[in-house]
């Protein structure tokens, strides 16, 4: 009995490749290439673009929020390399936290999966708020029922992760489906943002394009300053260099989802081939589009005068162009709808993971016969998502995605040298070049991206992380399925046993 044992790499393929159908604990493999790219730009283009670009470039980067793009971009590649190499090797749910399982042992795997149910959750109960104060704004709504402010309970959040918690549990196909509908179309608004955008683009906004450091309101201090500047006495400030790093570390909340294609990879046709391009071509789209979009709307005005709320639709209305905010705000419905959408995918998948492998209770994890999806953890999911969503203003702790998210990266960056030593072995469709360097390096840049969010931030996450500690040792220690020596996959009902 031991905190670091390790899942066999050939009991992660044989639950892997487990039938779904008949209630099993396997899933059907029904997505490919385009599908997986689908899922990963419908998540990541989202939250970020619509409305990080200004509260960022306002208060923190200038002009300079495009590099902070740039930064978290690089960054996220880095990462989705890693991921790359383990996605296709051991093609299955629970991504990051399958992965410690096999390399690092128990409890990192189950640190990184606790801490994913944290940036899934908060990440689509966030987003399900931006979206229904985008629609009240749209269609006139009362603000008591789908505003941020002075609600008491928010209707409009609690509808749409309903509705989509039923689509994501019916089947991963129609998922499929409505993501890919929703990311055409906001692809091709972000598109439109950059071409009319640079007919509005004056020289002088972008000047200078770093604003110089200045010192941070008095806020800002403490707590709510970056871990950098409080473990070494700096005067906290904003702007700068400095503040270009601090709000790479925020927006960094953009890109985090394209681990939700890593999750699908039990239910992809081809993953030895699919998941790396669906991975790749989703940071690559996605790192492009921030960046021209980020550019124009910092171009269009001047970064003091940035909305917070609705950066893009704003600018263009300070133009004259009210008919382009219209469209940009249609956009941003269609384009917090999929992030909503994915993140629950996803948040399924890693609690089926956890569930099957019995570190909580496994019989959460049964897989739907028909619709070939783990129904009864999406469905506890969604509702936990929905209560958050419709009572809980979750804007302060939308920080706790990020490093939620970086956490998993740092574990998933360094599980790939461990992972090559332990099973040199192994087929590896897809190789990290440079390996041990890349990794390393990735791991070092995330674990550096971590260190400039607040301190209340680390607080708060410690605190998650305290909670999962005691869930931890108080069951799964002792009730999982290699503390009871089970067999990774339960032999059919059919099949005769020794």
């Amino acid at each position: 009995m031991s905190v670091l044992r390790t899942k066999p790499i050939k009991d992660v393929i044989a639950q892997s490749e487990a039938d779904g159908s008949e209630g099993g604990l396997g899933l059907k493999r029904r997505l490919g290439a385009v599908d997986l790219t689908g899922f990963g730009i419908g998540i990541v283009i989202g939250t970020g673009i619509f409305t990080l670009t200004g509260i960022e470039a306002r208060d923190s980067a200038g002009p300079g929020v495009v590099i902070s793009f740039a930064i978290a971009g690089v960054v996220a590649l880095l990462a989705a390399l890693c991921y790359a190499e383990l996605a296709s090797s051991v093609p299955t749910a629970g991504s990051a936290y399958t992965y410690a399982y096999a390399t690092m042992g128990e409890i990192v795997a189950w640190i990184i999966g606790w801490d994913l149910l944290l940036e899934f959750a908060l990440g689509a109960a966030v987003v399900a708020r931006g979206w229904s104060g985008y629609l009240a704004e749209l269609l006139d709504l009362p603000t008591r029922w789908f505003g941020e402010e002075g609600s008491t309970v928010n209707l409009g959040a609690i509808a749409i992760v309903l509705i989509l918690g039923v689509v994501a549990i019916v089947g991963i196909r129609e998922s499929a489906r409505i993501t890919n509908l929703l990311v055409l179309v906001k692809v091709a608004i972000c598109v439109f943002v950059v071409v009319a955008g640079l007919f509005f683009v004056r020289a002088a906004n972008l000047t200078p394009f770093i604003p110089p450091a200045e010192p941070a309101g008095s806020g800002d201090d403490g707590i709510k300053q970056p871990v950098t500047q409080a473990l070494f006495g700096l005067e906290p400030s904003v702007f700068g260099f400095v503040g270009v790093l601090s709000a790479a570390a925020v927006v960094f909340f953009a890109y985090t989802g394209f681990e939700a294609v890593a999750n699908l990879g039990e239910e992809t046709r081809k993953p030895k081939r699919d998941l790396t391009l669906g991975l790749l071509g989703t940071l690559l789209i996605s790192t492009v589009l921030y960046i021209g979009v980020s550019l124009v709307v910092v171009g269009m005005v001047p970064y003091t005068e940035i909305d917070r709320g609705a950066p893009i639709a704003s600018a263009f209305e300070s133009v004259g162009a009210g008919w382009a905010a219209v469209l940009v705000s249609i956009a941003a419905v269609a384009g917090l709808t999929s992030v909503i959408l994915v993140d629950l995918v996803a948040m399924g998948r890693i609690g089926f993971a956890i569930a099957r492998d019995g570190l909580i209770p496994p019989s959460i994890a049964k897989v739907h016969p028909r619709w070939g999806t783990p129904y009864r953890i999406s469905a506890i999911m969604t509702v936990g998502v929905a209560l958050l969503a419709g009572f809980l203003p979750l804007s302060a702790l939308a920080d706790l995605v990020s490093i939620g998210a970086l956490c998993a990266f740092v574990l998933v960056s360094v599980a790939v040298p461990i992972l090559r030593r332990k099973r040199p072995d192994l087929e590896r469709p897809f190789r990290v070049p440079f390996s041990p360097v890349l990794p390393i390096v990735s791991a070092l840049a995330c674990l550096y991206l971590m260190l400039n969010l607040s301190v209340e931030t680390w607080l708060r996450f410690l605190a998650w992380m305290l909670l999962g500690a005691l869930i931890y040792f108080g069951y799964g220690y002792r009730r999982n399925r290699l503390a009871r020596h089970e067999p990774a996959v339960a032999p059919s009902p059919r099949e005769p046993t020794n």
